[in-house]
């Protein structure tokens, strides 16, 4: 690799990881999951050349982790896993009540949800980026408030 490609993955993992690290552990809900799937993102990455990706790195990267959650997810559901140690209990936070309504909406309203507010994304940006046209995601980040409102309200 040439120092313009490592300086440019090293940006990449700087500017980008914890994105990329929030959007797995969306998906997984467990932080070891959430690491491993990071490290997948960013050795694809450097494995596809990354002069193909140019300004649409990030929602690049987004995509990439949604589907190796995915992946992950599928793959998880088809095997036992036998744990060695006893979990511990995660602490609670202010904001444990509006993730555990998060989790209850669908996948593509959460993923609207969060690229709309935590990453600040346009709905032309998620629409590019998820798949649809830029009305459906505007009508589906409503919708996801709407639920996710009577979700916190019961």
């Amino acid at each position: 690799m040439n120092t313009a490609t490592e300086k440019f993955i090293k940006d990449a993992v700087d500017n980008y990881s914890d994105t990329v690290f929030r959007v797995a552990f969306q998906y997984t809900k467990n932080r070891r999951d959430a690491e491993d799937i990071l490290q997948e993102v960013f050795f694809i990455l450097v494995k596809k050349r990354p002069q193909l990706y140019g300004g649409q790195l990030k929602a690049w990267l987004i995509r990439v982790a949604i589907n190796k959650s995915k992946d992950y997810l599928r793959a998880s559901s088809r095997r036992a896993e036998v744990s060695f140690y006893e979990p511990q209990p995660q602490p609670r936070d202010d904001y444990s009540e509006v993730f555990d309504a998060l989790g209850k909406l669908p996948e593509r309203d959460r993923n609207a949800l969060y690229l709309h507010y935590y990453e600040g994304y346009t709905a032309r940006e998620i629409a590019g980026i998820l798949g649809g046209t830029e009305r459906a995601v505007t009508k589906r980040i409503c919708r996801a408030r709407e639920k996710l409102k009577n979700f916190l309200e019961e």
